[in-house]
């Protein structure tokens, strides 16, 4: 199954306990919190390209996975990891937080980050 397509946030448990652990400002979790972020993902082969828009903000990722990339974090900071491919799941360990991203169907998304006991999950829905 391809992870490649177009999908929008349907729902998500413990934003706000992850956001302040990672140091997010209040303003920007409260701001946050109810938007609906749009994920795009665009596979070639080994080769991912992730844009996450949220708002007025976006973050770009690109990666090949089993290399080391620069990835950007939810605070906007440079971390180096490598992207591994386990089935349907891409996972990455970036700076303490395990992040696991699932096509669990054809049409759903489940990223799962964690960090320490917080658990933060976003299901997102094909468009």
């Amino acid at each position: 199954m391809s992870f490649s397509g177009k999908y929008q946030l349907e729902s998500q448990e413990n934003f706000e306990p992850f956001m302040k652990a990672i140091g997010l400002p209040d303003e920007l979790i409260q701001k946050g919190k109810d938007i609906k972020s749009i994920s795009e993902i665009e596979e070639n082969g080994d080769n991912f390209k992730v844009t996450v828009t949220t708002g007025s903000k976006v973050l770009v990722n690109t990666f090949t996975l089993g290399k080391e990339a620069e990835l950007e974090t939810l605070t906007g900071e440079k971390v180096k990891g490598v992207v591994q491919r386990d089935g349907n799941k891409l996972k990455v360990s970036l700076k303490g937080i395990e992040s696991v991203t699932e096509l669990v169907d054809g049409n759903t998304i489940v990223n799962t980050m964690t960090l320490g006991g917080i658990v933060y999950k976003r299901t997102s829905k094909r468009m």
